[in-house]
């Protein structure tokens, strides 16, 4: 059986290639035709950068030929013999990477329920690190918190923020087009400006108190340090964005001083009793509630062959796109 896949064949080069793969299943195993996926831009566009400290994650993780992604809604064509709880025909989630026609263990699959779109269902995964990290934080009613960094984690960290029932949330970044896409509601202040500027602007706003929780959701290295500045004594950095150089990372000179604390959480973690496929089932049960809500949030569509120009645009000007879907439904006209 032959699949058109989106491969990074080399640091910063993107080719769609055309491959033959074994499509017999193993008895726990699925095949799965891609409807759409979606770009993680800050993982991916790192992955395709290739620029990394030795002994990190990233170095590790990432050897090329690289295949991008892990947000995919596919259609079930054929169930292995043990596979119950799918059947040909149903649509899932999988962690996979950008691929037409791939396998996978049914265990792994999240069925997603009739009144959930194909292209709500791709950010499955990216809800499950943002609930992490929002768990992580160990919220109280009516705290005070910041999100630095407004791509699609910072998008929906805020909107989990909201649900937790913090007083107030001061969501930061300079592009001005992501700020906006930041649910306009009550208690959320929405900054167009770098964590540095808007020490400032929050010292004012919480009458020199400063926030109990700040995320840092960028990556950068340079951010840690002043997203420690903007919380008080025993406040709380939560750190969701995993700089790929951590040797030019710094904490900041109040840390020991101010008692703050610095919480890493990753993306493969459980937490407190808070498994995978549970974290997975509230966030489609938001998106069924209307109280969390993914669609504004995207902003392009790529057929896969185009895949190339679609990185090119995120390298290039990334504060103009936030949810990158490539529509696998497109090939099949294409052909």
């Amino acid at each position: 059986m032959e699949t058109v896949s989106i491969v990074f064949t080399e640091k910063q080069k993107v080719e769609v290639i055309k491959k033959s793969f074994d499509a017999a299943l193993g008895q726990t195993e699925i095949l799965c035709a891609a409807i759409t996926s979606l770009i993680s831009t800050g993982t991916e566009l790192q992955c395709l950068r290739g620029v990394f400290d030795p002994d990190t994650n990233w170095s590790s993780w990432v050897q090329y030929p690289f295949h991008p992604g892990y947000s995919m809604v596919a259609e079930v064509m054929e169930v292995g013999a043990n596979v119950q709880h799918l059947q040909k025909g149903d649509r899932v989630f999988v962690e996979n990477a950008h691929t037409q026609f791939f396998k996978k263990d049914a265990s792994h699959a999240v069925l997603l329920p009739k009144e959930i779109s194909s292209e709500e269902g791709a950010w499955v995964n990216l809800s499950k690190t943002t609930q992490l990290g929002v768990r992580r934080a160990e919220l109280f009613l009516g705290e005070t918190v910041g999100v630095i960094g407004l791509g699609l984690l910072g998008q929906l960290v805020t909107q989990y923020l909201y649900l937790s029932g913090a007083k107030e949330i001061y969501a930061m970044d300079p592009a001005e087009s992501r700020v906006q896409l930041v649910q306009d509601r009550p208690g959320i202040h929405r900054l167009a400006m770098d964590a540095g500027t808007a020490k400032e602007h929050i010292e004012k706003q919480t009458k020199g108190k400063m926030l109990d929780v700040v995320f840092d959701i960028t990556g950068h290295p340079a951010v840690l340090a002043q997203a420690t500045q903007l919380v008080k004594p025993l406040g709380r950095v939560i750190l969701l964005g995993d700089t790929a150089t951590p040797s030019v990372q710094g904490m900041g000179r109040n840390v020991v001083s101010n008692s703050v604390s610095i919480l890493g959480i990753h993306a493969l973690m459980n937490y407190k009793g808070w498994q995978h496929p549970e974290m997975a089932d509230l966030f489609l049960t938001y998106l069924l509630q209307g109280r969390m809500d993914v669609t504004p949030l995207i902003t392009h569509r790529f057929s896969p062959l185009d895949a190339p120009q679609a990185y090119d645009l995120l390298v290039h000007n990334r504060s103009s796109a936030m949810g990158v879907l490539f529509d696998w439904t497109r090939l099949g006209e294409e052909s």
